[in-house]
């Protein structure tokens, strides 16, 4: 039984990219679907496609071998949009290196178009 599907594909890819592998196989869900495209976009993994498998489904995922570290972050933080210096320095290794993804009332987007945008939410994964 999953408990938490994101942090299950998450670690997936980046266990993946650790042993040299050039896709892999994860869990799918909408929030699964919507994060591998942010990430798909920020160009830490290549193309993904949806397979059925009769259950809830799953997503194969290429890898451009980018991705140094992602993880879920719990508990859910709620951040407001002059606090997102303070996360940067708390999950990810330097300034402009990763992405911190978080949910707002505008989607799911990184924090540089959620401080473009001029909104705050909770985040909830980051990956460098």
């Amino acid at each position: 039984m999953r408990h938490d599907t994101l942090a299950d594909v998450l670690s997936a890819i980046k266990n993946a990219e650790r042993v040299g592998k050039k896709e892999c196989i994860t869990p799918a869900s909408n929030l699964v679907k919507e994060v591998l495209k942010l990430i798909q976009k920020e160009g830490y993994i290549g193309n993904f496609e949806f397979i059925d498998d009769g259950r809830s489904g799953k997503f194969r995922v290429e890898l451009k071998n980018r991705v140094n570290d992602s993880n879920v972050i719990k508990p859910r933080h709620s951040v407001k949009v002059d606090e997102f210096e303070k996360w940067e320095k708390r999950f990810l290794p330097a300034r402009g290196f990763g992405i911190l993804i978080l949910s707002t009332n505008k989607g799911i987007m990184t924090h540089e178009e959620a401080k473009k945008q001029h909104v705050g939410g909770k985040l909830f994964a980051y990956i460098f």
